[in-house]
Protein backbone atom coordinates (compact mmCIF):
# COMPACT_ATOMS: atom_id res chain seq x y z
CA UNK A 1 0.00 0.00 0.00
CA UNK A 2 2.68 2.39 0.79
CA UNK A 3 4.12 2.07 -2.27
CA UNK A 4 1.12 2.27 -4.26
CA UNK A 5 0.27 5.61 -2.37
CA UNK A 6 4.46 6.37 -3.25
CA UNK A 7 4.13 5.84 -6.78
CA UNK A 8 0.90 8.28 -6.64
CA UNK A 9 2.57 10.74 -4.94
CA UNK A 10 5.57 11.10 -7.19
CA UNK A 11 2.76 11.20 -10.89
CA UNK A 12 1.10 14.41 -8.83
CA UNK A 13 4.36 16.13 -7.99
CA UNK A 14 5.28 15.65 -11.33
CA UNK A 15 2.25 16.76 -13.15
CA UNK A 16 1.97 19.94 -10.63
CA UNK A 17 5.75 20.78 -12.04
CA UNK A 18 4.34 20.38 -15.54
CA UNK A 19 1.41 22.98 -14.75
CA UNK A 20 3.74 25.40 -13.53
CA UNK A 21 6.24 25.57 -16.53
CA UNK A 22 2.79 26.16 -18.32
CA UNK A 23 1.62 28.50 -16.27
CA UNK A 24 4.72 30.67 -15.05
CA UNK A 25 2.71 34.05 -14.51
CA UNK A 26 2.14 35.07 -10.76
CA UNK A 27 -1.51 34.35 -9.72
CA UNK A 28 -1.96 31.75 -12.63
CA UNK A 29 -1.43 28.67 -10.07
CA UNK A 30 -2.66 29.22 -6.32
CA UNK A 31 -1.10 26.73 -4.48
CA UNK A 32 -0.17 26.54 -1.21
CA UNK A 33 3.69 26.69 -0.26
CA UNK A 34 3.95 24.54 2.00
CA UNK A 35 1.95 21.74 -0.13
CA UNK A 36 4.94 20.48 -2.38
CA UNK A 37 7.79 20.98 0.07
CA UNK A 38 5.58 18.78 2.44
CA UNK A 39 4.91 16.01 -0.24
CA UNK A 40 8.79 16.03 -1.66
CA UNK A 41 9.82 16.00 2.43
CA UNK A 42 7.89 12.94 2.51
CA UNK A 43 9.16 10.78 -0.85
CA UNK A 44 12.84 11.77 0.47
CA UNK A 45 12.27 10.28 4.19
CA UNK A 46 10.68 7.30 2.81
CA UNK A 47 7.71 7.46 4.98
CA UNK A 48 6.22 8.32 8.47
CA UNK A 49 2.90 10.78 8.04
CA UNK A 50 1.20 10.67 4.58
CA UNK A 51 1.17 14.69 3.79
CA UNK A 52 -1.79 16.76 3.56
CA UNK A 53 -3.74 16.49 0.17
CA UNK A 54 -2.29 18.41 -2.61
CA UNK A 55 -5.03 21.14 -3.13
CA UNK A 56 -4.45 24.10 -6.01
CA UNK A 57 -6.66 25.91 -8.36
CA UNK A 58 -5.68 26.87 -12.55
CA UNK A 59 -6.41 30.04 -13.98
CA UNK A 60 -7.30 29.39 -17.13
CA UNK A 61 -7.47 31.88 -19.79
CA UNK A 62 -10.60 31.86 -22.36
CA UNK A 63 -11.34 33.98 -25.27
CA UNK A 64 -10.86 37.41 -26.13
CA UNK A 65 -10.95 39.43 -24.62
CA UNK A 66 -9.53 37.21 -22.36
CA UNK A 67 -11.73 35.56 -19.61
CA UNK A 68 -10.70 33.52 -15.79
CA UNK A 69 -12.29 30.63 -15.47
CA UNK A 70 -10.74 28.81 -12.36
CA UNK A 71 -10.25 24.71 -12.01
CA UNK A 72 -10.05 24.11 -8.18
CA UNK A 73 -7.99 20.79 -7.89
CA UNK A 74 -8.14 18.62 -5.00
CA UNK A 75 -6.48 15.52 -5.13
CA UNK A 76 -6.56 11.94 -2.57
CA UNK A 77 -3.34 10.44 -2.17
CA UNK A 78 -4.24 7.86 -4.72
CA UNK A 79 -4.62 9.98 -7.63
CA UNK A 80 -4.28 8.94 -10.52
CA UNK A 81 -6.02 5.66 -9.55
CA UNK A 82 -8.62 7.59 -8.14
CA UNK A 83 -10.43 10.17 -9.25
CA UNK A 84 -10.13 14.07 -8.85
CA UNK A 85 -12.06 16.65 -7.62
CA UNK A 86 -12.77 19.15 -9.97
CA UNK A 87 -14.49 22.42 -10.34
CA UNK A 88 -14.58 25.31 -12.12
CA UNK A 89 -15.99 28.37 -11.62
CA UNK A 90 -15.87 32.23 -12.89
CA UNK A 91 -17.64 35.27 -12.22
CA UNK A 92 -18.62 35.70 -15.41
CA UNK A 93 -20.70 32.49 -15.81
CA UNK A 94 -24.12 32.16 -14.54
CA UNK A 95 -25.16 29.33 -12.27
CA UNK A 96 -27.25 26.95 -14.33
CA UNK A 97 -23.60 27.24 -16.91
CA UNK A 98 -21.59 26.90 -14.55
CA UNK A 99 -23.31 23.86 -13.43
CA UNK A 100 -23.77 22.75 -17.27
CA UNK A 101 -19.74 23.09 -17.87
CA UNK A 102 -18.80 21.40 -14.67
CA UNK A 103 -21.29 18.38 -16.07
CA UNK A 104 -19.41 18.14 -19.17
CA UNK A 105 -16.27 18.21 -17.80
CA UNK A 106 -17.33 15.80 -15.34
CA UNK A 107 -17.83 13.34 -18.08
CA UNK A 108 -14.92 13.61 -20.20
CA UNK A 109 -12.37 13.29 -17.28
CA UNK A 110 -14.76 10.07 -16.81
CA UNK A 111 -14.33 8.62 -20.23
CA UNK A 112 -10.33 9.10 -20.28
CA UNK A 113 -8.33 5.63 -19.15
CA UNK A 114 -8.85 5.02 -15.96
CA UNK A 115 -5.21 5.53 -13.76
CA UNK A 116 -3.96 7.98 -15.84
CA UNK A 117 -2.94 11.78 -15.01
CA UNK A 118 -6.04 14.25 -15.92
CA UNK A 119 -5.54 17.55 -14.46
CA UNK A 120 -3.68 18.75 -17.52
CA UNK A 121 -6.29 17.56 -20.07
CA UNK A 122 -8.99 18.85 -17.54
CA UNK A 123 -7.19 22.53 -18.51
CA UNK A 124 -7.13 21.83 -21.82
CA UNK A 125 -10.37 20.98 -22.22
CA UNK A 126 -11.61 24.37 -20.13
CA UNK A 127 -9.32 26.40 -22.89
CA UNK A 128 -11.34 24.59 -26.21
CA UNK A 129 -14.86 23.90 -24.46
CA UNK A 130 -15.68 27.58 -22.20
CA UNK A 131 -16.18 29.83 -24.55
CA UNK A 132 -19.88 29.09 -25.30
CA UNK A 133 -20.62 28.58 -21.77
CA UNK A 134 -19.31 32.11 -21.02
CA UNK A 135 -20.88 33.38 -24.34
CA UNK A 136 -24.30 31.74 -23.10
CA UNK A 137 -24.02 33.71 -19.65
CA UNK A 138 -23.56 36.96 -21.61
CA UNK A 139 -26.43 36.57 -23.36
CA UNK A 140 -28.40 35.53 -20.06
CA UNK A 141 -27.24 38.92 -18.95
CA UNK A 142 -28.13 41.27 -21.37
CA UNK A 143 -31.90 39.79 -21.42
CA UNK A 144 -32.75 40.94 -17.99
CA UNK A 145 -34.79 43.67 -17.39
CA UNK A 146 -32.97 46.76 -15.65
CA UNK A 147 -35.66 46.13 -12.85
CA UNK A 148 -34.56 42.81 -12.34
CA UNK A 149 -30.82 43.47 -12.48
CA UNK A 150 -30.65 46.03 -10.10
CA UNK A 151 -31.75 43.49 -7.05
CA UNK A 152 -29.23 41.64 -5.64
CA UNK A 153 -29.81 38.74 -3.19
CA UNK A 154 -27.75 38.01 0.21
CA UNK A 155 -27.63 34.92 1.64
CA UNK A 156 -26.67 34.27 5.47
CA UNK A 157 -25.36 30.87 6.51
CA UNK A 158 -25.00 29.46 10.27
CA UNK A 159 -22.66 26.62 10.29
CA UNK A 160 -21.70 24.42 13.38
CA UNK A 161 -19.27 21.78 13.74
CA UNK A 162 -18.20 19.69 17.19
CA UNK A 163 -15.19 21.54 17.35
CA UNK A 164 -12.40 23.44 15.27
CA UNK A 165 -8.63 23.46 16.46
CA UNK A 166 -6.67 22.97 13.16
CA UNK A 167 -4.51 25.62 12.07
CA UNK A 168 -4.76 24.23 8.22
CA UNK A 169 -8.20 24.09 8.70
CA UNK A 170 -8.65 28.02 10.17
CA UNK A 171 -6.54 28.84 7.12
CA UNK A 172 -8.11 27.14 4.75
CA UNK A 173 -12.15 28.68 6.40
CA UNK A 174 -10.31 32.52 5.96
CA UNK A 175 -9.08 32.27 2.95
CA UNK A 176 -12.02 30.42 1.08
CA UNK A 177 -14.26 33.86 2.78
CA UNK A 178 -11.36 36.54 1.53
CA UNK A 179 -11.86 34.85 -1.81
CA UNK A 180 -15.27 34.38 -2.27
CA UNK A 181 -16.24 38.61 -0.47
CA UNK A 182 -17.66 37.47 2.57
CA UNK A 183 -18.38 38.60 5.79
CA UNK A 184 -19.30 36.81 8.95
CA UNK A 185 -16.76 35.06 11.31
CA UNK A 186 -15.34 31.79 12.53
CA UNK A 187 -15.83 31.06 15.90
CA UNK A 188 -12.89 28.40 17.31
CA UNK A 189 -12.85 25.94 19.57
CA UNK A 190 -15.32 23.45 20.66
CA UNK A 191 -18.33 24.20 19.75
CA UNK A 192 -17.00 25.27 16.58
CA UNK A 193 -19.45 27.96 14.80
CA UNK A 194 -18.74 29.87 11.12
CA UNK A 195 -21.38 32.26 10.10
CA UNK A 196 -20.26 33.89 6.21
CA UNK A 197 -22.58 36.22 4.61
CA UNK A 198 -22.96 37.46 0.90
CA UNK A 199 -23.96 37.00 -2.78
CA UNK A 200 -25.62 33.47 -2.74
CA UNK A 201 -23.22 31.77 -4.91
CA UNK A 202 -20.28 32.33 -2.99
CA UNK A 203 -21.95 31.17 -0.15
CA UNK A 204 -22.58 27.96 -1.56
CA UNK A 205 -19.29 27.74 -3.00
CA UNK A 206 -18.15 28.54 0.75
CA UNK A 207 -19.97 25.67 1.64
CA UNK A 208 -19.20 23.42 -0.69
CA UNK A 209 -15.00 23.59 -0.37
CA UNK A 210 -14.90 23.36 3.34
CA UNK A 211 -17.03 20.24 3.72
CA UNK A 212 -14.36 18.47 1.59
CA UNK A 213 -12.44 15.86 1.84
CA UNK A 214 -14.40 14.84 4.90
CA UNK A 215 -15.25 17.66 7.51
CA UNK A 216 -17.24 14.99 9.80
CA UNK A 217 -19.41 16.68 12.43
CA UNK A 218 -20.58 19.93 10.45
CA UNK A 219 -23.71 20.94 9.51
CA UNK A 220 -25.57 24.01 8.30
CA UNK A 221 -28.03 24.79 10.61
CA UNK A 222 -29.95 27.94 8.76
CA UNK A 223 -29.77 29.93 6.16
CA UNK A 224 -31.59 33.61 5.96
CA UNK A 225 -31.79 34.98 2.74
CA UNK A 226 -32.78 38.71 2.12
CA UNK A 227 -33.51 39.94 -1.29
CA UNK A 228 -32.41 43.93 -1.98
CA UNK A 229 -32.92 46.64 -4.65
CA UNK A 230 -29.24 47.54 -5.94
CA UNK A 231 -26.45 46.84 -3.75
CA UNK A 232 -26.67 44.45 -0.64
CA UNK A 233 -24.25 45.53 1.83
CA UNK A 234 -26.41 47.45 4.11
CA UNK A 235 -28.12 44.14 4.29
CA UNK A 236 -24.95 42.65 6.09
CA UNK A 237 -24.89 41.96 9.99
CA UNK A 238 -20.96 41.91 9.76
CA UNK A 239 -18.21 44.45 8.31
CA UNK A 240 -15.46 42.05 8.28
CA UNK A 241 -14.85 37.87 8.55
CA UNK A 242 -13.57 38.17 12.08
CA UNK A 243 -11.59 35.42 14.01
CA UNK A 244 -14.03 35.14 16.82
CA UNK A 245 -12.44 33.62 20.45
CA UNK A 246 -13.84 34.10 23.62
CA UNK A 247 -12.26 33.36 26.79
CA UNK A 248 -12.17 29.10 27.27
CA UNK A 249 -12.17 26.55 29.73
CA UNK A 250 -11.28 23.03 30.07
CA UNK A 251 -8.42 20.67 29.61
CA UNK A 252 -5.36 22.47 27.67
CA UNK A 253 -3.55 19.00 27.07
CA UNK A 254 -2.28 17.47 23.78
CA UNK A 255 -6.43 17.43 22.88
CA UNK A 256 -7.37 21.11 23.33
CA UNK A 257 -10.32 19.97 24.42
CA UNK A 258 -11.32 23.39 25.81
CA UNK A 259 -14.83 24.68 25.84
CA UNK A 260 -15.73 28.27 24.02
CA UNK A 261 -17.79 30.62 26.99
CA UNK A 262 -21.41 30.49 25.03
CA UNK A 263 -22.72 33.33 27.38
CA UNK A 264 -20.20 35.35 25.40
CA UNK A 265 -21.05 33.96 22.23
CA UNK A 266 -24.78 35.04 23.08
CA UNK A 267 -23.99 38.54 23.68
CA UNK A 268 -21.57 38.53 20.65
CA UNK A 269 -25.10 37.46 18.31
CA UNK A 270 -27.33 39.68 20.05
CA UNK A 271 -25.29 42.75 19.15
CA UNK A 272 -25.34 41.45 15.81
CA UNK A 273 -28.70 41.04 15.44
CA UNK A 274 -28.69 37.34 15.29
CA UNK A 275 -29.39 36.12 19.27
CA UNK A 276 -32.45 33.91 17.55
CA UNK A 277 -29.98 31.90 16.24
CA UNK A 278 -28.27 30.34 19.77
CA UNK A 279 -31.39 28.45 19.92
CA UNK A 280 -31.13 27.31 16.55
CA UNK A 281 -27.59 26.33 17.09
CA UNK A 282 -27.79 24.62 20.20
CA UNK A 283 -30.96 23.70 20.68
CA UNK A 284 -31.62 26.01 24.07
CA UNK A 285 -32.89 29.31 24.29
CA UNK A 286 -29.93 31.36 25.53
CA UNK A 287 -30.34 33.91 28.27
CA UNK A 288 -27.62 36.26 29.68
CA UNK A 289 -26.42 36.16 33.38
CA UNK A 290 -27.14 39.59 35.47
CA UNK A 291 -25.05 41.62 36.07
Amino acid sequence: MAAAVRECLELQLLEVEMLLSMFPKKGEISLDGAAVPALQRYLRDGGGSLPPRLEYSVAVGVGEPEVKVELQVQLPHMYPHVAPQLFARSNALHRQQQLQLNTRLTSHISSLDSGELCVCEAVQWLKENSLPYLENSKVSAEGVSKETAAKETIQRMWIYSHHIYRQELRKKIFECAKKLNLTGFCLTGKPGVICVEGIRENCEEFWRVIRYPNWKHISCKHVETVEAEGSSDHLRLFRAFEDLQFQAHGDYGLRNDYHMDLGQFLEFLKQHQSGHIFQILFGVEGKLADK
